[in-house]
């Protein structure tokens, strides 16, 4: 495959993958489809690591990879290395989605326990006794219902998004090194004989 084709293709799985982790960002915003206070959103979530890291970084090596394996002027060997330098924010956006995802899901959610105050439940939680591993713990949080399934179903999605983007990018990086240097694909031209 060529570099050119390689290109397309990660610019053309990034797209759904980043309109994804943006969906999965502003769905923890609203728990179970609430509208909370703002200081009834669990703290992760203010990090904007779908929206920003996953989701418009990751939109800006989309459009590049797209253009630097498209035909014309951008598919050159300047288009690859523009490509190497935005496909490497990429994977820093989609490692930072990775990070802020990960801790999320370590720390767990803020909820109201029953009595009138949001506190986060699992944050002294050693690694044996993670509340990910019991389900039985999950009941502490009466309100928002359900919020300890919603963040670890989201984060976790987010995780996995962070993830593949960051392997899709760092792939794109060698990628546009490889076009950089070598060139794009020779293609055959067709000789007219009069």
């Amino acid at each position: 495959m060529c570099t050119g084709k390689c290109s397309r293709m990660i610019g053309i799985i990034l797209f759904p993958l980043g309109t994804c982790a943006i969906i999965c960002n502003l769905l923890l915003y609203f728990p179970n489809g609430k509208i909370l206070e703002m200081d009834q959103i669990t703290d992760y979530v203010w990090y904007f690591h779908g929206i920003v890291g996953a989701g418009l970084l990751v939109f800006l090596t989309a459009f590049m990879t797209l253009g630097a394996g498209g035909e014309g002027c951008c598919a050159n060997r300047c288009g690859m290395l523009l490509s190497v330098l935005l496909s490497t924010l990429g994977a820093v956006g989609g490692a930072y989605c990775v990070v802020i995802s990960a801790m999320g899901l370590v720390k767990g959610p803020l909820c109201d326990p029953g009595d009138g105050n949001y506190i986060y439940p699992f944050r002294n939680d050693t690694d044996e006794e993670s509340y990910l591993f019991r389900q039985d713990a999950w009941d502490i949080c009466r309100e928002p219902q359900n919020i300890v399934l919603w963040n670890i179903v989201l984060f976790s999605i987010l995780l996995g998004i962070g993830g593949i983007e960051t392997l899709l990018c760092a792939t794109q990086v060698i990628n546009g090194l490889v076009g950089f240097v070598c060139g794009t694909c020779l293609r055959k031209r067709k000789t007219g004989v009069a």
